[in-house]
């Protein structure tokens, strides 16, 4: 799998919660994107990774 543009193992069943759990990031605050989709919040618990998946990630930030 490539996650932000760097292959990236799978260990077993990973859904895409636990990507974001496994990169230390808060949920609240991160977009994703599988394959060219937007996944929303209420599907990534139930929205499984495969190998050949791509995942970008984005993280929100405040600013001014």
């Amino acid at each position: 799998m490539i996650v932000n543009g760097q292959p990236e193992p799978l260990d077993g069943p990973t859904s895409v919660a636990d990507l974001i759990d496994r990169h230390g990031l808060r949920a609240d605050r991160v977009a994703v994107e599988l394959n060219g989709e937007i996944v929303p919040r209420t599907r990534r618990a139930d929205t499984m990774l495969d190998d050949g998946d791509t995942v970008e990630i984005v993280t929100f930030v405040q600013g001014g």
